[in-house]
């Protein structure tokens, strides 16, 4: 399972002398061990998804579109390559593919409610400028905590915070918290990551928290003016209680990350618990102010976690998620960056309610030198077309179509070096008419709808991560780790008939900064 954000304070307390690389101060020179020329050579580094300069990353905090620029704010520590000091860092967009860093938005005031920590929130347009609201936290007390795991022990607060330029560089916050504590006479798990958004005349906010031993849940509030919140009651709560575990989150008593908006004729809440990001499809009774879940499922059944969306500059809703490490602390502590942020996924709403996702088009605008699948060929030569496509620096796309119906079949990706083994592929596909309705990605089944049997999979490669979509219903990401001082190029192997396969196509994507720094 994958390590949880805020558990890896634990090994970053274990150390991290000499892991100091870059501030952020648009695209500063290297000021310790590892240089910018490292960083840069690292072929392990995604090319075209959105990283650090360096250091540490992880939740997506109020991305949004302002004035024709899509700004993505994110926790980041400036000065470890590991979990810890959370800032919010920031990168600007044209389109949400081509970013640029700019320096740091928010940063922990000494002896402020946010002084060990400016927690993930949310960007609202209010009037003429951009507010953020965000949790703050400050350690205290345990019997005074609203965050206490076996390792934290913290008071959660709610911050608010107004734009004072407008490219979002600059930051005013109230000093003081607007909302300083948890319900009054309600004991909970947590109480952070607040999401506000307008309803009417006011502004309501959800806030991710649960209650010990009976589950995770989303509290309500109301406001006017973004200061000043009435408490009403939990928007929705979990009817399956947790319990075990030390830290809440892992057992499902703690939903943290909410997110709640319109799709379709629905809404749609967005959580994060037990090391996954889920999401429900229901109906939002406007009169009561209460959500009623219809439908439910996993946003990604990989490394993704801490999701969150805004709304496109054509009014879609974009979906953007914390894709973690999943080598050791050691690898990452000693490369000096970590994590990244998930490619832009367009949502809708399927005719049966449920949840749908594909990445958005603009990341289309990378493509080149496509390779194309060509039937009109004997089985030989379509076996050795597919052994002769390539991606170069494991830096492209694969769009295909296959029938999931009498015949078995496998797709291994793998170093072109080195003949696919388990060892050294990258991934494996695979389909077994023996267990129809699912298609295989290594030990992980992936389920169509039932009764379909035609896949349509697009798998986006980039040096160290693979986000593959399925149906446009079921995504997948995948960290992987070549080894060697170079980047490597990719090749594929199927073995069984390709009369499976009805497309197949291949792209390099054109990474988007000439030395992997996103500058």
């Amino acid at each position: 399972m994958i390590a949880n954000r805020r558990d890896l304070i634990k090994r970053f307390l274990l150390g991290t002398a000499g892991v100091l690389a870059l501030r952020d101060l648009e695209g500063a020179a290297a000021v310790a061990a590892v240089t910018a020329s490292e960083l840069a050579a690292d072929p392990r580094r995604p090319q075209y998804h959105l990283l650090p300069p360096a250091n540490w990353m992880n939740d997506p905090n109020g991305p949004i579109y302002w004035r024709g620029q899509y700004h993505m704010f994110y926790q980041y520590n400036p000065d470890a390559s590991v979990w810890g000091d959370m800032h919010w860092g920031h990168a600007v967009s044209p389109d949400m593919v081509r970013w640029k860093h700019l320096p740091v938005a928010l940063s922990p005031t000494p002896g402020g409610p946010d002084a060990d920590g400016c927690f993930s929130g949310t960007a609202v347009v209010q009037g003429d400028r951009v507010a953020v609201l965000y949790t703050g936290v400050r350690s205290v007390p345990e019997s005074e905590a609203t965050l206490s795991d076996g390792v934290h022990s913290l008071r959660e607060t709610q911050c608010l915070a107004y734009s004072h330029d407008s490219d979002l560089k600059s930051w005013i916050k109230l000093p003081r918290p607007v909302i300083a504590a948890p319900p009054q006479g309600l004991s909970v798990t947590g109480f952070r990551d607040p999401t506000p958004w307008r309803e009417g005349d006011d502004w309501l906010l959800a806030i991710g928290s649960g209650f010990p031993n009976r589950g995770g849940a989303v509290l309500l509030y109301r406001s006017k003016d973004l200061r000043y919140w009435e408490y009403l009651h939990p928007l929705v709560s979990s009817e399956t209680p947790g319990g075990g575990a030390a830290n809440p989150v892992d057992s499902g008593d703690m939903w943290e990350c909410p997110d709640f908006f319109p799709l379709g004729n629905r809404h749609v809440l967005i959580y994060s618990t037990k090391g996954k990001s889920r999401w429900m499809t229901g109906a939002f009774d406007r009169q009561a102010l209460k959500f009623n879940p219809e439908q439910a499922g996993t946003l990604d059944t990989g490394a993704y976690y801490a999701a969150k969306t805004q709304t496109d500059k054509a009014g879609n809703r974009v979906l953007w998620g914390w894709i973690p490490e999943t080598r050791p602390v050691e690898a990452y502590r000693a490369a000096g960056w970590a994590c990244l942020m998930s490619l832009p996924r367009i949502l809708t709403l399927g005719s049966d309610g449920r949840l749908r996702m594909n990445i958005a088009p603009e990341v289309h605008q990378l493509r080149r030198s496509e390779q194309r699948f060509i039937h009109e060929r004997t089985e030989e030569q379509r076996l050795q077309q597919i052994a002769q496509m390539k991606i170069d620096a494991a830096c492209g796309e694969i769009a295909f179509v296959v029938q999931a119906g009498s015949q078995a079949f496998n797709l291994s990706i793998y170093p072109d070096d080195r003949e696919p083994a388990n060892q050294s592929t990258c991934l494996s596909l695979s389909f077994d008419p023996g267990h129809p309705g699912q298609i295989t990605i290594d030990d992980k089944s992936l389920a169509l709808e039932s009764g379909r049997t035609q896949a349509e999979l697009s798998l986006y490669i980039d040096s160290s991560v693979i986000e593959l979509i399925l149906n446009g219903r079921v995504a997948h990401t995948k960290r992987f780790y070549l080894p060697g001082a170079r980047p490597r190029n990719l090749r594929f192997k199927w073995a069984g008939t390709t009369g499976a396969i009805e497309r197949l196509s291949v792209w390099q994507l054109t990474p988007i900064s000439r030395n992997r720094l996103t500058t």
